[in-house]
């Protein structure tokens, strides 16, 4: 082979430096793009992860969950003290149904298994159909072509704190929570109307009419003007953009003002004289807390409130709808006398109103809340437990205890006097919301054991009038059953769990 053909033949086989760049750049494209696609379907995974799978997961659509019902009996529910709440059993036939023996008093926090689910049921879906039976009763089911035990899901709700709050709330449209602060841990949640779920299919056609809102939560779904326990907010940045002089605040009450042309009333039109922030706070003066709003610096208002979640997503075992402010960068003047006493386009949920309350008790930490404790199988095998933590920081610890200050001394010389007693001491603050032609609605929200916070109680009754005389007495109520009992030995402990 001469060497001409030899030369030939390499430059067959040796690109060009042009060919070679171009080669490159295609190579370099290539991987580009395919690295944007893993990138891609990274940020998918992740936000599926985070936003959707628990919604997949837990649908009475998804048909791995509709498969397990082949081999899995549904898992029960069960209280803090014990009890049962929901559980699966059969007719004369031999089919399952679910039956609830509380009837109507946890109807919406344990929720339903007929027409969707609702409720824990539907939150802990996956979980009740889940089973964590030893192998060997695992082996024998399979040997004989027995349903498996789904897990049972072992709630932080106290039963008596429950029926309390139930019972309270007969007759009444509203809703009552009861939260530990320093845990989050939800002890009680009642909403009104009710329903049975025992008998859901009989009375489907009524519970669904139009018009009818008995399914609805107004716990976590009711949206309310948080009226004067909207005040905490704005004492709070009041508070925080004057630091020092806080405390030197002085107003003359005329029982009316008139701030940015809009015409602000005390409740009943009473003249509170002379007083300073504890004393406005105790009596709920709205002429004095118009005055304290108007002077705010308006995004630092705004940006306090998104801190306290208003506008956000509340995370938690049941969907909260997100509370709305009546505020924003453009608002006129004009918008900001109601808004700052809780009225105007300002909306919260109970729920929400009870987790402000349980970050200031708890000097500024929000914890978690949490519906379930933990969850075990069927031979009392602990699958998983619950930790308690902190959710977000709303207040510096300081200007939590001047709030805690202020909210004490509405029970002790203000408006939350039907609490003060003897036997504990409690912090609130009631709420009178105005409700357009319509009954005021009727607030009140506080927490017990001042010193060492032990419980925080959300009451809203709708349309029931003042604060003062119907919601806080509901919340009196609540702490005595609460601590009727013993504390030490109130809710069982799972064995093999440890510390939380």
């Amino acid at each position: 082979m001469n060497k001409n053909r030899v030369e030939k033949m390499e430059n067959i086989f040796v690109p060009k430096s042009g060919q070679r760049l171009k080669t490159n750049r295609y190579m370099l494209f290539t991987c580009i793009f395919v690295l944007l696609l893993f990138a891609g379907l990274i940020a998918y995974l992740t936000y599926f992860t985070i936003y959707e799978a628990s919604a997949v997961i837990t649908s009475p659509y998804n048909k791995r969950t509709a498969a397990l019902k082949e081999s899995v009996t549904r898992g029960s529910i069960v209280s803090a003290d014990g009890e049962i709440l929901a559980e699966t059993k059969k007719d004369d036939e031999g089919n399952e149904y679910r039956y609830y023996p509380y009837e109507h008093v946890f109807a919406h926090v344990v929720g339903y298994d007929s027409h969707g689910k609702g409720g824990l049921e539907s939150a802990c879906n996956y979980e009740m159909m889940t089973s964590h039976e030893s192998l060997s009763a695992q082996f024998k089911h399979g040997l004989t072509g027995t349903k498996k035990s789904g897990d049972t899901i072992c709630t932080t709700l106290d039963t008596r704190l429950q029926e309390k709050a139930s019972d309270l709330l007969s007759g009444h449209r509203g809703s009552i929570i009861a939260i530990e602060p320093k845990t989050g841990k939800v002890r009680a949640m009642v909403s009104r109307p009710d329903f049975d779920p025992n008998l859901l299919d009989e009375e489907w056609e009524d519970i669904n009419s139009e018009g009818s809102s008995v399914l609805l939560n107004r716990a976590v779904q009711g949206m309310y003007p948080p009226g004067s326990t909207y005040k905490l907010l704005t004492a709070l940045e009041y508070i925080e953009e004057n630091p020092g002089t806080y405390s030197d605040f002085t107003y003359k009450c005329k029982g009316e003002t008139i701030v940015n042309s809009v015409r602000i009333r005390c409740y009943g039109d009473v003249e509170h004289g002379k007083e300073n922030l504890t004393s406005a706070f105790a009596h709920s003066c709205n002429t004095a807390f118009v005055t304290i709003g108007c002077g705010l610096k308006l995004k630092r208002f705004i940006d306090l409130n998104q801190r306290c979640l208003f506008d956000d997503k509340i995370l938690f075992d049941l969907p909260v709808k997100k509370s709305r402010l009546g505020l924003g960068p453009s608002s006129k003047g004009s918008d900001i006398p109601q808004a700052v006493i809780g009225q105007g386009n300002t909306l919260i949920t109970p729920f929400h109103n009870a987790l402000i309350m349980c970050a200031i008790a708890n000097d500024g930490i929000l914890m978690k809340p949490i519906l379930t404790d933990h969850i075990e199988s069927v031979d009392g095998h602990v699958v998983s437990t619950t930790e308690t933590e902190k959710y977000k920081k709303l207040s510096h610890p300081s200007d939590a205890i001047i709030l805690q200050k202020l909210l004490r001394a509405v029970v002790t010389k203000g408006t939350g006097r039907a609490l003060d007693t003897e036997e504990y001491t409690v912090a609130g603050k009631t709420g009178t919301a105005e409700n357009g032609k319509e009954e005021d609605h009727s607030w009140f929200v506080g927490y017990s054991n001042v010193d060492n916070p032990d419980l925080v109680v959300c009451v809203l009754v709708e349309n029931g009038g003042a604060g003062s005389e119907v919601a806080a007495p509901m919340a009196a109520e609540i702490f005595d059953a609460y601590y009727e009992n013993d504390l030490d030995e109130k809710y069982l402990k799972p064995e093999n769990q440890g510390e939380k």
